[in-house]
């Protein structure tokens, strides 16, 4: 049976494709977009969770996606 972790991140509407296609890098599949609460966009992603320990990868990664905060590349 697969076991899924998940991430939620905040599109920019001027950076979309760079954020897709970098999380697309590192495993994840998009799930979703939707409308945030506060009128921005939130993508939802999920990738299997591995084998060789890495339960907190989730975690990672959502600290790497800091780069984008501010419009920045």
């Amino acid at each position: 049976m697969t076991t899924w972790e998940y991430l939620t991140t905040p599109l920019l509407i001027h950076n979309t494709a760079a954020i897709l296609n970098n999380w697309g890098k590192q495993g994840w599949e998009l799930v979703q977009v939707v409308q945030g609460p506060e009128g921005g966009l939130v993508a939802y992603f999920k990738r299997p969770v591995t084998t060789d320990g890495s339960t907190n990868a989730g975690l990672a990664a959502a600290e790497a996606s800091r780069q984008f905060e501010g419009g920045q590349a």
